[in-house]
């Protein structure tokens, strides 16, 4: 709106410079519009929408076509025309040719926008097929192997000892599974305060010695198995006078699921969101009251996952549990006392005999610490989510 002056209040040419200029103006913008618009096409607003991520018929068709189309085109180039062979190559150029053939039958039929949607779900979906079949493949062979052994009862409720290493009716791994259990639970005993702990340490107070400590976890995650062995059968055992058992077995695995742990819980922790400390240091808590009354039980769900990942660690080692607790084929209840042996260290020893019965007897221990595995997975999310519930 343009206020019009008195006249005693006009200035001679400024109501004419300013209509000139509102006039300029209402042309540009005009102006404006006008090339904007023949800028860009215009869209018919009778044609229907089309969704990119839509599939139809007419798709899974062009999918399954282009599969066979490179798969043709392979094997008349691959097997007939040149020199080649070999299952693993035959792949991979298939694979490579059914994207090239996609690849234009999506371009003609969808146009240039659709075909990087298109070629990234497949490859995804590729990657993620690949993941999950060789997944499926592994532990099929595996439980399929230790099937003679898993069949026969004694496999579970006797020790090894002084059983025919080629009669699957005798002898078990009872042993290496009490043995397994009690070195988990006393590492789990020493690493899950600890981790915690430190975990609290470097999220939730900080200070000078964060971040040397941070390195230095970081650093521990990628640390050879061996090393830990090494470590705990030189500080513990020689120095100490530690019995090379169950116990010593534990503390290597200690050092092998701490920085797991710690790690883990330290990007737990960050993800609490610091409104629900704001609130709570607001209504007069102090910081450990925040710490163990509203952080840890908001972070409990998954400070379970960082102890499953600290125990998968730990499931699975090998070398610190040979040099810390040697190989036993009998059944020993007391980790602190005389050799104890483990799940994983049982099937390395027991693999490595020329005996086909005792290859059966590996692949069914092999598939117990699956099951025992994924067993203690289900009891730390079972528990979690109780916690959860209760609070």
């Amino acid at each position: 709106m343009t206020r019009t002056l008195p006249e005693h209040e006009r200035v001679d040419g400024f109501d004419d410079d300013r209509d000139s200029h509102d006039t300029a103006d209402r042309g540009h913008d005009d102006g404006d519009h006008t090339d904007d618009t023949d800028r860009f096409p215009r869209v018919d607003e009778d044609e229907p929408r089309r969704v990119i991520r839509a599939r139809g018929p007419a798709d899974r068709v062009a999918l399954i076509g282009s599969a066979a189309a490179g798969f043709a085109l392979v094997w008349v180039v691959y097997q007939r025309l040149l020199p080649t062979s070999g299952l693993l190559g035959f792949a991979v150029c298939w694979y490579a040719a059914f994207l090239l053939v996609y690849t234009l039958v999506t371009l003609q039929r969808h146009g240039a926008v659709e075909v990087v949607d298109r070629m990234a779900a497949v490859v995804v979906r590729t990657g993620a097929a690949l993941v999950g079949a060789s997944l499926v493949l592994v532990i099929g062979y595996t439980i399929i192997s230790g099937l003679d052994a898993m069949q026969y009862a004694n496999f579970y409720t006797e020790e090894l000892i002084y059983t025919d290493p080629a009669d699957l009716r005798q002898g078990g791994i009872l042993h290496a599974v009490v043995g397994t259990l009690e070195q988990l639970a006393i590492s789990v005993a020493i690493t899950l305060p600890l981790g915690i702990a430190c975990a609290v340490y470097l999220t939730e107070v900080g200070g000078r010695l964060a971040k040397v400590v941070r390195t230095l976890i970081e650093a521990m995650t990628g640390l050879p198995s061996i090393v830990a062995g090494l470590f705990i059968y030189v500080a513990a055992i020689q120095l100490l006078g530690v019995q090379r058992s169950g116990f010593a077995a534990a503390l290597a695995l200690s050092v092998m699921m701490l920085p797991i742990i710690t790690r883990s819980a330290d990007v737990v922790l960050r993800l609490v969101p610091n409104g629900l400390r704001e609130a709570s240091l607001a209504l007069g808590s102090s910081q450990w009251q925040t710490i163990w009354r509203v952080v840890l039980p908001t972070a409990r769900p998954s400070l379970a996952t960082a102890l499953i990942l600290g125990v998968a660690r730990g499931a699975g080692e090998t070398s610190p549990v040979l040099l810390t607790a040697g190989y036993s084929q009998f059944l020993n209840a007391n980790p602190l006392v005389d050799w104890q042996t483990s799940l994983p260290l049982f099937v390395y020893q027991v693999f490595r005999l020329p005996d086909e019965a005792m290859a059966a007897r590996a692949f069914g221990a092999a598939t117990v610490l699956l099951l025992l595995v994924l067993l203690l997975f289900v009891i730390a999310r079972l528990v979690a989510r109780g916690k959860r519930g209760e609070r």
